[in-house]
């Protein structure tokens, strides 16, 4: 018997569990076929159980500077046994809780795993399913180069399945998730080497961002190692060792995680059974409406390869099946100033262009605002703590077009700014908003 509908969803992750529901308000028959947790990445091992072991990381911060606001607290240890315990309750309720909306929309879920057989046709375990739409959102998953003593490392996935905390950890990459992890596991009293294969961390942000970030993981404590390529890894009696390219021997790690990126997760999807075309890592690219090569079959999420970030996965998702199911013709993500943030220690928050970005497409007509001070959460501390906060404005009206925040706050700060920098604002707007005193916030509108 073959199972016949609407649209058929292949991944229970953010993008598909978002388009699935979408759809099924509108009416349509849906399906999702996920055979591992439902969330995907962002909930099981990503965003979530990170920004978690984040706070923690934070209250030991917060700790740690206790003393200056007159409490007398002896840290003894940390519980990180008992935390994973509890942070996976959390993770296993949210998986819950994702299956009952699917239910109480009437979307069902088929546990198992997609295999295209036809353009139109799916084969999940024994059933043979065809529909009229089909989207593809299957995510990524961690890539690990190809190189001798590869396994004795663990991706970013094996970092959560940890029963113990490392005593003695090297993270090897220079992107979001080694300068996250690194700050978290610093945070809670491990020993954090980074082996970086070029000159900085989150190269594709802005400089000072870069430069920021840096000095907020040196002086934390955390061992940056630069120009450090991993040609092999080694288990010896004193640990495993890690060998660089450049010649270098790291020595003595309990624990090394490779932070080297992610590529599209396809692997058993047989998507050249469907006419699918892929690009790199298994990316599968989509135009401005989320539509693959073939007319009827779509792709959103990390699986396209395009500004891999959980909100813009369910904001595809959703607009998808707004314009797919609810005719709303002309119904797209735009894939412009999309506001992200990095959970370094403190945050890192990006919206819009980065001053390089900027020079090179507006030339002349940019301007920069920049500010650096002390947050007074330090006011009766003897370590100086920093934040950063950068405007990149255009034309005579200085209209804002990147806007960049290290620091306390930044997380929560950004959203706000994010809105009004979208629809347009300029940097007299900014100056005419009243400030809010005393908080980090304020320094973005009275900037000169």
């Amino acid at each position: 018997m073959t199972d016949k509908y609407d649209l058929l969803v292949i991944g229970g992750g953010s993008g598909g569990l978002a388009a699935a529901q979408r759809a099924a308000e509108y009416g349509a028959k849906v399906a999702v076929v996920e055979g591992g947790r439902l969330g995907g990445t962002c909930v099981n091992v990503g965003c979530v159980p990170k920004k978690v072991m984040w706070t923690a990381a934070s209250l030991a911060h917060s700790l740690h500077h206790a003393a200056d606001y007159g409490f007398n607290i002896e840290l003894k240890s940390y519980d990180w046994g008992g935390f994973k315990t509890r942070r996976d309750a959390y993770i296993t309720r949210l998986n819950g809780i994702y299956a009952r909306n699917l239910s109480n929309k009437s979307v069902e879920h088929l546990d198992g795993w997609a295999s295209f057989t036809g353009p139109n046709e799916v084969k999940v375990g024994e059933r043979q399913l065809v529909a009229d739409k089909i989207l593809v959102a299957t995510g990524g998953r961690p890539w690990v180069p190809d190189i001798p003593g590869a396994g004795l490392g663990i991706d970013s996935d094996g970092f959560f399945a940890l029963e113990a905390q490392p005593k003695k950890v090297a993270l090897i990459g220079s992107g979001y998730i080694a300068v996250e992890l690194a700050g978290v596991l610093r945070g809670l009293g491990s020993e954090v080497h980074v082996l970086v294969r070029k000159d900085s961390v989150l190269r594709s942000f802005d400089e000072m961002l870069q430069k920021a970030a840096i000095e907020a993981l040196e002086a934390s404590g955390v061992v940056l190692h630069f120009h450090a390529a991993p040609n092999a890894l080694e288990q010896t009696t004193a640990g495993i060792s890690v060998h660089s390219a450049e010649g270098q021997q790291f020595e003595g790690f309990d624990t090394v995680i490779w932070a080297t990126g992610r590529e599209a997760n396809i692997d058993g999807l047989n998507v050249s059974a469907a006419g699918i075309k892929t690009a790199a890592n298994n990316a599968i690219p989509v135009d401005d409406y989320q539509c693959t090569n073939v007319p009827h079959i779509f792709a959103v999420g990390d699986v396209t390869g395009r500004a891999q970030l959980t909100p813009v996965a369910i904001a595809a998702g959703r607009r998808l099946s707004d314009r797919v199911f609810n005719g709303m013709t002309g119904r797209k993500l735009e894939y412009h100033t999309i506001p992200t943030v990095v959970f370094t220690h403190p945050p890192t928050g990006t919206v819009g262009l980065t001053e390089a970005q900027a020079r090179t497409e507006h030339g002349a007509a940019v301007k920069v605002y920049r500010t650096r001070f002390t947050p007074m959460f330090y006011a009766l501390s003897e370590e100086r703590g920093f934040c950063e906060m950068k405007l990149v404005v255009v034309g005579d009206d200085e209209r804002i077009v990147g806007c960049h925040i290290f620091g306390e706050g930044a997380d929560e700060m950004l959203q706000g700014f994010a809105v009004a920098i979208r629809m347009g604002a300029t940097k007299q707007n900014f100056d005419d908003t009243v400030a809010i005193h005393p908080t980090g916030a304020e320094e973005l509108v009275t900037m000169r």
